[in-house]
């Protein structure tokens, strides 16, 4: 069971309504529980499927030395990186232009 934050944006509200089954909603669009992978990777697979151009950013317990990993999926406002080893949140970038990254 690993600790899951997800984070989207305009959530349609059928889709809502099947992540509060496994996450509680402390702010609009943004859900947070404990499932285990097969659970979250089945849910992600179902949003993905069913609102193809829906952003999503997903924070979920990693063994790392960070103890986390973010995945995005779709256009979200700010896009995960990984820099020198470390899960990073961009949130200013120019045009399509990707940070350095490097592992």
């Amino acid at each position: 069971m690993a600790m899951t934050v997800i984070i989207t944006n305009d959530t349609p509200p059928a889709i809502r309504g099947l992540l509060k089954r496994w996450f509680i909603e402390p702010k609009p669009h943004v859900f947070v529980g404990t499932v285990n992978q097969r659970v979250r990777t089945k849910v992600l697979e179902y949003i993905r499927r069913n609102t193809p151009g829906l952003g999503i950013l997903v924070i979920s317990t990693d063994q790392n030395s960070q103890g986390f990993s973010i995945d995005s999926f779709g256009e979200t406002d700010r896009r995960p990186i990984r820099y020198c080893g470390l899960h990073l949140i961009a949130e200013k970038w120019n045009g399509n232009e990707e940070p350095d990254q490097t592992s």
